[in-house]
């Protein structure tokens, strides 16, 4: 498997392009290069039925949060709020991410 570079990070607040949650936004929590995929809270939700364990002694069904792929997600700049396309810049001798609508630094707080 090959590690693939992702166009957001853990902590982005993205939009959902295509699928059953268009247009849906929230923070991803986890990232996976791997895999292409990114996790992104209260989005793709799906119940799961678990038997009582150490971990969940009650056991039941429960909500959990499936991977989406990195390509149906789209970043929100945090200064234009408007979902963009990322572009990199060179900064003080550091690569960063730059919003292309706005030309605003995207992640200066990193």
């Amino acid at each position: 498997m090959s590690l693939t570079k992702l166009h957001v990070k853990t902590g982005d607040t993205v939009v959902v392009l295509s699928g059953k949650d268009k247009g849906k936004q929230g923070k991803i929590t986890a990232a996976m290069p791997r895999k292409g995929m990114v996790i992104v809270e209260n989005v793709n939700k799906v119940k799961r039925h678990s038997k009582p364990s150490m971990k969940v002694p009650q056991g039941g069904i429960i909500d959990k949060e499936m991977p989406l792929n990195v390509c149906k997600v789209q970043l929100i700049c945090p200064a234009c709020n408007k979902a963009t396309r990322i572009g990199h810049k060179k900064v003080d001798g550091k690569n960063v991410r730059v919003c292309k609508k706005c030309g605003e630094v995207v992640d200066s707080a990193r």
